[in-house]
């Protein structure tokens, strides 16, 4: 923001006396003071129009935090903390299904990079906090013929893939957190993946399905034209700066 070292002129030419410049900064202060609440009004607002939205435009505008809302369905159901169930399943040798206590009583990893969507736009230093994923695949017993995963999603729609050596990874997690705060529902809530080094749309949200299998299985994007190995800066003929 610049400082003006001297009043103002408005479109007119004429000078902005002190009282208006006092009072335009005093409105400027009360911004910051009411911007946290804001945010948070406009989060909700959003999110609310997103879910209802079978266009998907409501994903072009961004909130407060930078994110924008996707989703590829009309509309996304809810899981509670008394309803939601992850289950982890395939080519293991001890199938299980997880309740999000399950999830929260387990060893929590918090990261924080930046967070990279392919259509371009950023959020840096974003903290999100969950139980790695290879935590899960290794209570589960993967089997020797395994060669991958695949997400599945309670939308009913939304899947996803990763190598089991890049399932495997250390910043790799199913989250249940994003910036300190448990996952809304609008932002994949209560549990999503999240791939640290892979362009966002690898971090399916709304998990409910992690199965082991032989093969990648290319997901809901990748039939689409995207590339299975999203690696920021280095696929989808993008040149972004690495979010590891």
């Amino acid at each position: 923001m610049e400082r003006p070292a001297q009043p103002e002129a408005d479109a007119a030419g004429r000078p902005i006396g002190r009282r208006v410049l006092l009072g335009t900064l005093g409105l400027g202060a009360l911004g910051v003071v009411a911007a946290p609440a804001l945010q948070r009004a406009t989060e909700s607002l959003l999110a609310g129009a997103a879910d209802k939205d079978p266009t998907g435009l409501t994903g072009l505008l961004p909130n407060g935090g930078g994110f924008r809302y996707y989703s590829v369905t009309a509309s996304v159901p809810h899981r509670t903390a008394a309803t939601y169930r992850l289950t982890v399943d395939g080519l293991v040798d001890r199938p299980r299904t997880y309740t999000l206590a399950d999830l929260e009583a387990l060893p929590q990893t918090r990261l924080v990079r930046d967070v990279q969507c392919v259509t371009g736009w950023r959020v840096p230093h974003t903290p999100f906090t969950g139980v790695r994923l290879s935590v899960l695949l290794d209570a589960a017993g993967v089997r020797p013929t395994a060669r991958a995963v695949r997400f599945t999603c309670f939308d009913g729609a939304y899947t996803e893939s990763l190598t089991l050596a890049q399932a495997r990874r250390s910043d790799v997690l199913v989250a249940l957190r994003l910036q300190d705060k448990p996952l809304g529902h609008a932002h994949g809530g209560p549990v999503r993946l999240y791939v640290a080094p892979m362009y966002f749309y690898k971090s399916a949200k709304w998990l409910s399905g992690i199965t082991v299998t032989d093969e990648v299985r290319p997901g809901y994007w990748e039939e689409r034209g995207y590339d299975v190995d999203a690696w920021v800066g280095r696929s989808n003929g993008r040149d972004d700066t690495p979010t590891s």
